[in-house]
């Protein structure tokens, strides 16, 4: 696009430029600032390519004041790493006090600006004007890195002055941060897992410590990787550190000088640490590896080797990709050997969670002898256990999956008048502790059965705005997903959650948050990767879809899967290879990569992966 008209004068514009393969071209900017009172809208930038890189235009030497806002506008949007050319467009002390890395603030569209000129008349006559920033907040992402849904509408000012000796306009006052539309956020950032350990939390008899997803959001051509390393040294974001552990020392940081990072053409990637990571032992030196390659395979799959350098430049340790499940246990990195469902009699049958097979047979054990019908069900993530709620919803079973296993006494009882105010769909953690809310109006809970067995203890729900609807734990058994119904809505927020075994009061979900704002339903939601989780719902006004939602209540990048009606259940693994499950009109359905829904078998319920 060209340059703006208005009034039949074809204005002077301040682009960003863009160089792509092709050569360097002018990328037109998509704003008209006024320069009169009136509102107007600086839309975002069309998205681009990925392999396009958006570098600013300095200003001009007559760019007048609505120009200068519109350049300083664009150039936050651009690839420029320190911000250096939207620094042009500010006086030399404001320059020095912004911080743009403070926050970045997402608006639904473009900021609209308004002038509001304190001398009144022309623009080129006044010494000074306020441009007043404004649009709907959609989100925010701080100094962490971490992303937080928002809403609300966003107004900051933009002060400019008319340097007295040189005539050029410059911004002089600024809020910190940056400010930009989703479009423009959405080419320019990207959500990358960074991986912590859980506290105090291991898996099986090996005692490996459980890998935990902290996502955050980097600029995508701004050498990433260099990011992401250095987000994952400076520890985890607020909302997850009291929960999880860094086997890096505090402290630790890349040796000075060091200003890049780039894997060998063998995809060995060299990490030269500080001298506060020097003297860590061999345990501890493989762990610190493992958090990086979980790291940086989740930013690129082009490091399979990981060696970490002292300060003195000696090799501390070394970690090839074929290692890392061995020292550490993620869900992402579990591949499930089953998909489970109910036949048409009730009973737990599966089919392998992988291939094209339909021919699902009875589990072994009790639950798969049909002799009490079942309503929903939950297989551990070593598939060895299973629990099962009777179909009245009033009983939980827990029992082996191996010949000869018995059913017993059920472990938990519901007292709710209905099957819809009894026994949720019951989830499994990794480290093999059992989760299930009741809904029994009279005495709504979340009950956690450590190992699937012993007292159920009642969990704390701080700030629960609701009923608990449907819940599921994460693999790592930090994190906690929950449909919570109030007022005939539904929505789904994630929890945290702590185990303080000190305090006496056991366990409980803290500082829940939303993670899918912008629906008002959600009928069916399941785990479908570390951060990640595809849900079943209808924004206000709107139809039935599927889509993933991260836990942070971003969206993540890619489609949404193909559509599907009548879903009443839907299953994934935190494993993404592994096919979208789904109980439909159509009965059990699958969605392998690439390709359409196809029907497993007419009549059947309640699909699950482990989990």
């Amino acid at each position: 696009m060209g340059a703006e008209r208005e009034g039949g004068v074809r204005r002077p514009s301040v682009r960003p430029v863009v160089y792509a393969a092709c050569g360097a071209v002018l990328l037109a900017g998509c704003a008209s600032m006024p320069d009169n009172g009136d509102l107007r809208d600086v839309e975002s930038t069309p998205r681009q390519d990925t392999q396009v890189r958006v570098f600013a235009m300095p200003p001009s030497e007559d760019a007048q004041a609505g120009e200068i806002v519109q350049g300083f506008l664009e150039a936050l949007t651009s690839d420029d790493p320190h911000y250096d050319t939207a620094r042009k467009y500010l006086t030399a002390t404001a320059a020095k006090k912004w911080r743009p890395e403070q926050s970045t603030t997402v608006l639904a569209n473009g900021p609209s600006t308004e002038a509001d000129r304190q001398s009144g008349g022309r623009e080129d006559a006044a010494a000074d004007v306020i441009y007043t920033l404004t649009g709907t907040r959609i989100a925010t992402v701080d100094q962490q890195q971490a992303y937080t849904p928002a809403g609300g509408l966003y107004s900051k000012s933009l002060h400019l002055i008319l340097d007295a000796k040189s005539r050029q306009w410059r911004i002089d006052t600024l809020p910190q941060g940056v400010v930009m539309g989703k479009s423009d956020f959405q080419r320019n950032y990207t959500s990358v897992n960074k991986y912590y350990f859980a506290s105090n939390t291991s898996v099986g008899a090996s005692g490996q410590p459980v890998a935990v997803a902290d996502p955050v959001f980097v600029r995508k051509r701004v050498d990433p990787m260099m990011q992401m390393v250095r987000s994952l040294l400076n520890g985890p974001t607020t909302w997850l550190r009291p929960v999880v552990r860094s086997s890096f020392p505090t402290g630790t940081a890349l040796r000075k000088g060091v200003t890049s990072l780039t894997p060998d053409d063998q995809n060995k990637l060299i990490v030269p640490l500080n001298d506060k990571a020097s003297q860590v032992g061999a345990t501890k030196c493989t762990e610190m590896a493992t958090q990086l390659l979980f790291t940086l395979q989740n930013l690129t799959p082009t490091v399979d080797e990981i060696e970490l350098r002292g300060a003195d430049g000696e090799t501390m340790c070394d970690l090839i990709e074929r290692r890392a499940a061995s020292v550490a246990w993620h869900g992402s990195g579990n591949h499930p050997g089953y998909l489970y469902f109910l036949d048409d009699k009730h009973r737990l049958v599966r089919i392998a969670g992988t291939g094209t097979s339909t021919s699902a047979v009875p589990v072994p054990g009790a639950l798969g002898k049909g002799d009490k019908p079942l309503k929903s069900v939950a297989v551990s993530h070593d598939e060895r256990t299973v629990a099962g709620v009777s179909a009245d919803g009033r009983s939980l079973y827990v029992t082996s999956l191996a010949s000869g296993g018995s059913l017993g006494e059920p472990v938990l009882t519901s007292r709710g008048a209905t099957g819809a105010d009894r026994l949720t769909t019951p989830t499994w953690d990794a480290r093999g502790d059992l989760w299930v809310a009741d809904r029994d109006p009279g005495d709504p809970k979340l009950v956690l059965l450590e190992h699937g067995e012993g007292p159920p203890l009642v969990v704390r729900t701080t700030g629960l705005p609701g009923r608990i609807k449907d819940v599921r734990v994460a693999a790592d058994g930090v994190r906690m997903a929950l449909v919570v119904e109030k007022d005939g809505k539904q929505s789904l927020l994630i929890g945290r959650i702590e185990r303080d075994d000190k305090s006496g009061e056991g366990p409980a979900v803290l500082e829940l948050r939303s993670a899918a704002p912008e629906l008002e339903e959600v009928t069916a939601m399941s785990w479908a990767g570390d951060s990640r989780l595809v849900v079943v719902g209808r924004e206000q006004g709107g139809v039935q879809q599927i889509r993933y939602v991260q836990v942070d209540g971003a969206t993540p990048d890619g489609l949404a899967p193909a559509a599907l009606t009548g879903v009443k259940a839907i299953a994934a693994s935190e494993d993404e290879q592994a096919p979208l499950v789904a109980y439909s009109e159509d009965g059990i359905v699958r969605l392998p990569a690439g390709e359409q829904w196809q029907k497993i078998v007419k009549e059947g319920s309640a699909p699950v992966y482990p989990g």
